[in-house]
């Protein structure tokens, strides 16, 4: 006999309020929930708290973009090097071969007309040169290391902070960035885009230290910051690319990050409380945040205006620091058998005729024999420095 026993068909019903409905919107992964368990008040960095327009940003982009279109419009490789081009499908906007420019770019006598710096140009006291060499690229692989780098902590900073103390720090660190690079420039054109870069890494540096306790996965942003600076210092030991300005550039934005970086908050009210009083204490709030840690910032400003007023008056100077430190070199170009640092002054013998062009290095006797014989000053003194190395 078979005792049959009842079955219990229950239903067991959870009903999510509104802010755990809100909470599962909130957090994207169990990290980020389980930190806002311990403190709510905490963010993720790099997760901006308000939506802003990032204009300044798409406009720094664009410029970026014309002058790097223009620089290869003048450059005009399928002409003025008959040819010899990388990625000739190209047309006039190919590239140098790969031994001439490892970064997919232009001639060396085409980034001095567009305006990078080099040491007999900075003697000469073409101190333009200083504004226009932040926006110029070495090649299509510095642009677009660059652009991801500027539009990855530039949106954020402009949605955190508002575009007018991010274009501030832009425009310093990259003339901050042109300066260093002219104590150290050698006798070869180099190109600074990347010192505005690195102040933006700066600036977002130190207001991860500046608000350390209010942040979630410190550890990432950490990692993160080292990773972008990596990639920058082994981008500038290529030629023509320079790792004077990262390194400028990321001390004058992490100075005027502390600086200009700060972000009033009022703190949480009884929601109870309302009135005049409630009002006056929020002002008396504001007002605080906004002179918070008033030592840091005033020591901050006052170590980059001195750096920023040494640091000009040296280059107006023309001073070269290259000449009592002989291995910093190193630092801005590694030498390789695919490219040359070559900073010596070097001269050829030329021999030309109606079908072809000789040119032989004064030096160490290497020649090459080209099947033109029309060709510019500037572009043959690129040749003979590649024939020199």
């Amino acid at each position: 006999m078979e005792v049959e026993t009842p079955k219990l068909d229950s239903k067991i019903e959870i009903n999510l309020s509104d802010n755990n409905k809100n909470i599962n919107q909130t957090f994207s992964s169990f990290s980020d929930f389980a930190d806002s368990l311990q403190d709510p008040n905490k963010t993720p960095f790099f997760k901006s708290r308000r939506r802003r327009d990032t204009w300044l940003i798409s406009i720094f982009v664009i410029i970026h973009l014309g002058a790097f279109i223009a620089t290869m419009i003048v450059n005009d490789c399928s002409t003025n090097s008959y040819g010899d081009c990388a990625i000739k499908t190209l047309g006039r906007l190919s590239f140098q071969p790969l031994s001439e420019n490892p970064l997919l770019g232009p001639s060396a006598s085409t980034l001095d007309k567009m305006g990078a710096l080099r040491r007999t140009l900075v003697i000469e006291h073409q101190t333009w040169r200083l504004f226009s060499c932040p926006w110029l690229h070495a090649g299509l692989i510095h642009l677009i290391i660059d652009l991801i780098g500027v539009i990855f902590l530039g949106i954020y900073l402009e949605q955190e902070f508002g575009p007018l103390r991010v274009g501030i720090i832009y425009i310093l660190s990259a003339f901050f960035g042109s300066l260093v690079t002219a104590l150290f420039v050698r006798d070869s054109p180099v190109v600074s885009s990347s010192g505005a870069q690195l102040g933006l890494l700066g600036a977002t540096f130190s207001a991860l230290v500046r608000n350390w306790k209010s942040h979630t996965n410190k550890v990432a942003a950490v990692l993160i910051h080292f990773f972008v600076f990596a990639c920058n210092v082994m981008l500038g030991l290529l030629p023509y690319a320079d790792n004077y300005s990262n390194i400028g550039g990321l001390i004058s934005g992490f100075l005027l990050g502390f600086v200009l970086l700060y972000t009033p908050q009022l703190r949480k009210l009884a929601p109870k409380k309302s009135g005049l009083y409630d009002d006056g204490l929020k002002s008396v709030l504001n007002l605080k945040q906004k002179l918070d840690r008033p030592v840091l910032r005033t020591v901050s400003l006052l170590l980059f205006s001195v750096l920023l007023v040494g640091f000009l008056v040296a280059a107006l100077q023309g001073i070269n620091i290259s000449h009592y430190c002989k291995w910093c070199g190193y630092f801005d170009c590694i030498p390789s058998k695919s490219w040359s640092c070559n900073d010596v002054t070097t001269s050829c013998e030329i021999m030309s005729s109606d079908a072809e062009l000789t040119l032989t290095c004064m030096s160490n006797g290497n020649f090459k024999v080209l099947p033109f014989a029309n060709m510019s000053e500037a572009r043959t003194r690129d040749l003979c420095t590649l024939i020199c190395f």
